[in-house]
């Protein structure tokens, strides 16, 4: 086999996307690249109030362009011609909808400004009322179709999207033929698809966010769609059964897209998935050890033989699907709704002042000063002394994700007092955030999967030893932090790799392509009885919390 076979993966992510050209044997990464989102960035087509986070499809496509041009350019003639295969994540679910073409609506004249003609991103909560309706709804039927996605749906996810953009948008209602997923229109955009009955779908988000299932052999029949509204008539008919994993191709690159990159016209292109568990891949997942992708929310994953999980449901979770992670292996999915987010609000009113009071300071003087503010409250966190009575927080700044998922509940900080300082507050902060780790692996457990350790995986994991330390003295368990900096990515070009046939199965690449593991994080003995007694006193407030968030609502 030659030396010089390269693979390329690209992370779409929520702000920005990331190209990375990797030597398929030896896993070097040769060259890299990353794209802000201008439109995102310039807070264009979102309305936070209404929980309403839209993207534009030319964010995507000059940023898949300006990050692989850069890249390409970086490695040199010699690698662009041993280019073998181009795989890529995206954030999920993060639907659009398009024409008969595939085309995004958003990309049509008439819908250019048009917010419901864009990507719903994985964030968006504007159908909350729809979610509410899907789940009440489900418990009409003797089949129990929400089984495979935890057993609750979610605003975050494909349908509860499609129905609130049908309901509230009648030119979008007219003009939309299909609902797709980023993950399944990038290659297609990227194969030249020009009839969306032809595009390819990924069993990851069909399987964890569209109600996909091998019981009944696709999707939940028509009836049950159109029952819930008439609206749905039709959609759910009207995709193809057939779903596809990320070790497979979508096709080749289209000879306009070859032209535009200077690519060769034979690169294969591989089937999309959510960026999260080409992560746990890029991370070197090991079956029951959950990998956690920490940012600004987290995605945790987790891989079992197939043969364990006969009659298995794991109930509040983000589902499990055979191949979304492994092919071969059952994948489930769980999360929290805000993890870096959390430390970044307290960042955020922290800095307030800074921000609106004090003119003519130096701008990169603000910034420089901002920058150490949660290294400095975590150093000092670090040396707290706590007890069962410290400050203590719930982590629902964005709803919770699972256990569970609930987008209407929030956030609680309690025990405060005149004497509670800032670094007070980070600490049961970061506490709660770990707390919310552990009702996940809980929920593993108390359902039949064993927990047997943690991977940590993503910019949290890589930069905060006060967090990791805190969350392997919560959990009990070990935890290994991957050294990828991009393992979305790098988990894309191993897919790219097996799919482009340089490798059988994607698990042979995980070893030559991987890079491999830091100093793990070890319990301190002695430190988990008191945090035992703390997560129950959190477990107690948030079903305060949630009980009085049902009685409002009610």
């Amino acid at each position: 086999m030659s030396k010089d076979v390269y693979c390329i993966g690209i992370d779409f992510g929520t702000d920005s996307v990331r190209a990375i050209i990797v030597n398929a044997h030896s896993g070097v990464e040769v060259a890299s690249a990353m794209f802000h989102y201008p439109r995102w960035k310039d807070g264009l087509f979102c309305n936070a109030s209404a929980n309403q986070f839209r993207q534009h499809p030319l964010d995507y496509i000059e940023g898949m362009v300006s990050s692989l041009t850069a890249a390409l350019r970086e490695a040199g003639s010699s690698v662009k011609s041993n280019i073998r295969a181009i795989s890529i994540a995206t954030t999920g679910s993060t639907p659009v909808a398009v024409d008969k073409t595939g085309r995004p609506l958003a990309l049509h004249p008439d819908f250019t400004n048009d917010p419901d003609a864009m990507f719903l991103l994985w964030k968006d909560h504007s159908s909350l009322k729809e979610t509410e309706q899907i789940n009440a709804h489900a418990k009409k039927f003797n089949t129990d179709y929400l089984r495979y996605v935890g057993g609750i749906y979610s605003s975050e996810w494909y349908w509860s999207k499609l129905l609130h953009i049908l309901r509230n948008n009648p030119l979008i209602r007219k003009h939309c033929i299909s609902f797709v997923e980023h993950c399944d229109w990038m290659p297609f955009l990227l194969t030249g698809g020009k009839d969306i009955s032809q595009m390819k779908r990924s069993v990851c988000t069909a399987g964890h966010k569209a109600l996909w299932a091998e019981e009944w052999g696709g999707y939940p029949p028509d009836e049950f769609f159109s029952s819930l509204d008439p609206l749905l008539r039709a959609f759910a008919s009207s995709l193809p059964a057939q779903t596809f994993t990320a070790d497979q191709q979508a096709g080749l690159i289209s000879e306009e897209w070859a032209a535009n990159l200077g690519l060769n016209k034979n690169i294969v292109i591989g089937i999309g998935a959510m960026d999260a568990h080409m992560a746990a891949v890029g991370g070197q997942i090991e079956p029951y050890f959950l990998s956690k992708v920490m940012g600004t929310s987290t995605c945790d994953m987790l891989v079992a033989p197939t043969e364990d999980m006969k009659g298995k449901y794991v109930h509040g979770i983000c589902g499990s699907v055979n191949g979304s992670i492994i092919p071969g292996m059952t994948g489930l999915e769980a999360g929290q709704s805000a993890f870096g987010d959390v430390y970044a609000w307290l960042r955020d009113i922290l800095t307030w002042p800074l921000i609106h009071l004090l003119d003519g300071v130096n701008a990169s003087d603000v910034d420089k000063a901002i920058s150490k503010i949660i290294p400095e409250l975590s150093r000092q966190a670090a040396m707290l002394d706590f007890n069962a009575d410290s400050v203590l927080s719930l982590d629902w700044f964005n709803g919770r994700r699972t256990p569970d998922a609930n987008a209407m509940l929030k956030a609680s900080i309690t025990g405060l007092s005149l004497g509670t300082d800032a670094p007070e507050i980070f600490r049961s902060l970061a506490e709660a955030t770990c707390f919310g780790a552990k009702a996940i692996v809980d929920r593993f457990i108390e359902q039949g999967i064993p927990v047997k350790g943690l991977i940590g995986i993503g910019g949290v994991a890589k930069k905060s030893d006060f967090i990791m330390q805190m969350m392997a003295d919560v959990l009990n368990v070990p935890i290994k932090v991957n050294q990828s900096e991009q393992s979305a990515a790098l988990g894309a070009a191993m897919f790219a790799a097996t799919a482009g046939g340089v490798y059988e199965k994607v698990e042979d690449a995980m070893l030559p392509m991987g890079r491999g593991f830091e100093k793990p994080f070890f319990p301190h003995p002695g430190k988990n009885k008191l945090y035992e007694v703390r997560y129950r006193k959190y477990l107690e407030t948030g079903r305060f919390v949630e009980g009085t968030s049902r009685a409002v609502n009610e």
